[in-house]
């Protein structure tokens, strides 16, 4: 990739000066204007803290399952603000973040796993043509590329589990993965043809946000939780405490993600990483032509500090990831979801990657954070006796997994054991991180780590070896 200070690196520099700072998917001006604040005591059979992906699925999987369930959600901010409006776009079917580290932490359950979580994607596809959610849900699989020889090796094990699987993986040699699109980086690639969908992640929010209120949901936004209490006498009920109000509620999901964990414990398994990304102005027909992509794939390459890109509805390219960033003592701030050397590093791999499009600006630029865990999946709990449960840690792939999460939540709230409250990936938690200053240090020694071994042909040095044999790493 280009080095900074060259020629290519102040072109990058440039093509994304004049880019807003705001998520291209958030920049609508048809966004739904937000539901008011709560004020008052209110009372409900379940309450849902957040309104990101998780949140609503939540609410509106109660509701479609039990109509007269009494349902209240939540929301400190905005219905899709956080990473839910943030995020790539890619509704992977994916609950284990890739087979290989599904098959490493889960073993025999992985055929059960992924039959899931297809079925998940599929019921996702379902929704939204059955609630007629205008979000340009695209089922186009997604394109792993390899920009290296050493990465062969993994998109050829890749495509033998997707084969073991029942699935229909096509591997791609230099010429066929460059007919797919055209990058003078690409030396093969493997194309899960059904694995993955692309789509409009707020427009998904949103169009759940209708759904929920369509089913009899209460919605609050601007209306952060600042406690979670036993209300007091025999009621069994608890409080969600807000800055005009509160709800008692029967039972209460969780789904707040990397932000203020309203659960002590979630602060030891979860580590928040600022991930950032880049969006083109619209490609004209001739750079469309350019570089192909004609069947619009979701695409991302094979190396340990990734990229990610993939086409919006109008044509503009969605590119992200590389860099992963973490801040001491797991701080998370407005300020840092703006990183001028990482936009400007994105914009010089842009263009490495795709010569041909010299001359295309940036519109977009934004950063956010994401819930990072030791497994690199979701995991789940329960607390308060059993009223209250959660789900978190989807390390950047809970578009699709987050369905999966909240019924996973709905099921353990139930009380009754389920498919999916049996299974060892809901049973067991990750490994907890270190306290500070340790969880920094190690952190940020595994980054480097991650880079050196780009570097060097995926060669792993003992640090990452280590971390490999206690189950515990940092996914970039």
């Amino acid at each position: 990739m280009t080095l900074p200070g060259t020629k290519d690196d102040r072109h990058a520099r440039s093509a994304v000066a004049g880019a807003r700072l705001v998520p291209y998917w958030l920049d609508q001006p048809d966004a739904p204007p937000p539901a008011p604040a709560l004020r008052g005591k209110i009372h409900a059979d379940l309450a849902v803290v957040g309104g990101g992906f998780t949140g609503l699925w939540a609410a509106l999987l109660a509701k479609e399952s039990e109509p007269g369930r009494n349902v209240v959600l939540v929301e400190g901010r905005r219905v899709a603000w956080a990473g839910t409006g943030r995020n790539g776009g890619f509704c992977s079917a994916s609950l284990t973040h890739g087979l290989s580290n599904g098959l490493e932490r889960f073993g025999g359950e992985l055929p059960v796993l992924d039959r899931l979580g297809r079925r998940n994607l599929d019921e996702i596809e379902q929704t939204v043509a059955r609630r007629g959610i205008d979000c340009d849900f695209r089922r186009v699989g997604e394109l792993a590329v390899g920009t290296s020889q050493w990465q062969l090796a993994g998109l050829r094990e890749a495509a033998g589990l997707l084969s073991d699987l029942g699935g229909q993986p096509l591997l791609l040699d230099a010429a066929g993965v460059r007919e797919e699109l055209d990058s003078p980086t690409y030396q093969g690639g493997l194309w899960d043809r059904d694995g993955c969908a692309t789509v409009d992640p707020a427009r998904l929010a949103w169009g759940l946000r209708g759904a929920c209120l369509e089913a009899g949901v209460r919605i609050f936004e601007e209306t952060p939780v600042r406690a979670i209490t036993d209300e007091p006498g025999p009621s069994g009920r608890l409080e969600l405490r807000t800055p005009a109000g509160s709800v008692q509620a029967r039972q209460v999901a969780l789904g707040t993600g990397a932000f203020s964990p309203l659960l002590r414990r979630l602060r030891y398994y979860l580590v928040p990483v600022y991930d950032y990304v880049l969006v083109t102005e619209p490609l004209t027909s001739a750079q469309l032509d350019a570089i192909g992509w004609r069947h619009r794939q979701g695409v991302g390459d094979s190396a340990n500090q990734f990229h990610y890109y993939r086409l919006t509805g109008d044509n503009r390219i969605l590119w992200g990831g590389y860099d992963a960033i973490y801040h001491y003592g797991s701080k998370i701030a407005a300020a840092q979801d703006q990183r001028p050397d990482t936009f400007s590093k994105l914009a010089s791999h842009f263009f490495a990657t795709f010569p041909q499009l010299e001359g295309l600006s940036f519109t977009h630029k934004w950063g956010g954070v994401i819930d990072t865990c030791s497994r690199f999946c979701a995991f789940f709990g329960t607390a308060r006796a059993g009223r209250l449960a959660y789900a978190a840690g989807y390390t950047g792939l809970g578009v699709g997994a987050s369905r999966f999460g909240a019924q996973v939540v709905l099921d353990l709230l139930g009380a009754e054991p389920t498919e999916l409250t049996r299974l060892k990936m809901v049973r067991t938690k990750p490994i907890p991180f270190p306290p500070e200053p340790v969880r920094s240090a190690g952190i940020q020694l595994t980054r480097w780590s991650l880079a050196r071994a780009d570097r060097h042909d995926g060669r792993r040095n003992l640090w990452l070896r280590t971390l490999d044999r206690v189950g515990l790493g940092f996914d970039s």
